[in-house]
């Protein structure tokens, strides 16, 4: 589990809600289901105009990646590409082909399958190249909802204040209704800001960085598999390849 994004979000929260605390005011002031109801479903109804059904479904999965990152491991990887290398200067590429079975990425699949069919290293770059880019798409459109979120939600946030404010207007005969009205109008801005500044666009930021991550390890899978392409010795591929691993 990633602490460090249950320590962001605690520590926004608490930050807002403490500060409020101090300055004297109620926390219950801050509890407004009008108010969250007009910004969440304000967002929510925006985000599903703007976005395909497969994208937010997948958006809406990618999100647990907040908590529970996905798994790369890269170095794993680097070890099967290296053996691969070794085996393919012993047996020739041929060899490889029983190992196919073996491989549950799609990708790596695929671009080990080229390599046995006997795909020239450019022609097996393109169409791996190829494959990223439209991974890359697929992913980040996905991931781009909680970044739309981010930028309707204070809009939403603003509509619902001055949704408060007519409110307000409409009973100033009647003092006695003229806090509620008030206290919708503001707290759907905060509501609209908080959530975007602390929610929807820091989510995005880490699936973003998430996915930049999966790429690179593509990318690094393509050169292994165009430097066993071209017979470089299994040592120089293997140092390629460490240069991609992060610190």
């Amino acid at each position: 589990m990633d602490k460090l994004s249950l320590l962001g979000l605690v520590l926004g929260l608490g930050a807002i809600i403490g500060g409020q605390y101090l300055e004297g005011g109620h926390i219950g002031s801050l509890l407004q289901p009008t108010a969250l109801l007009i910004v969440g479903g304000g967002t929510l109804g925006a985000v599903l105009l703007q976005t395909p059904a497969s994208a937010f479904m997948r958006g809406l999965k990618m999100a647990r990646w907040v908590w529970l990152p996905p798994v790369i491991e890269q170095k794993k990887l680097i070890d099967q590409i290296v053996y691969w290398s070794h085996l393919s200067r012993k047996e020739g590429l041929l060899a490889l082909e029983n190992q196919i079975p073996a491989v549950k990425d799609e990708f790596l699949r695929k671009g080990l399958q080229l390599l046995v069919d006997g795909a020239d290293p450019e022609r097996l770059r393109d169409v791996l190249d190829v494959e990223i880019s439209a991974f890359e798409e697929e992913w980040r459109s996905a991931a781009k909802i909680w970044e739309s979120a981010g930028g309707y939600s204070p809009t939403i946030g603003i509509l619902g204040a001055v949704m408060g404010l007519i409110h307000v207007m409409e009973n100033l005969s009647d003092p006695t209704r003229l806090g509620a009205g008030i206290a919708v109008a503001f707290v759907a801005t905060i509501y609209g800001v908080g959530l975007a500044n602390l929610v929807y666009l820091p989510i995005s930021g880490k699936l973003r960085h998430y996915i930049a991550r999966m790429v690179a390890v593509r990318e690094m899978l393509v050169d292994g598999l165009t430097g066993i392409a071209v017979g470089d010795n299994p040592r120089i591929i293997e140092s390629r390849l460490r240069g991609y691993l992060r610190p």
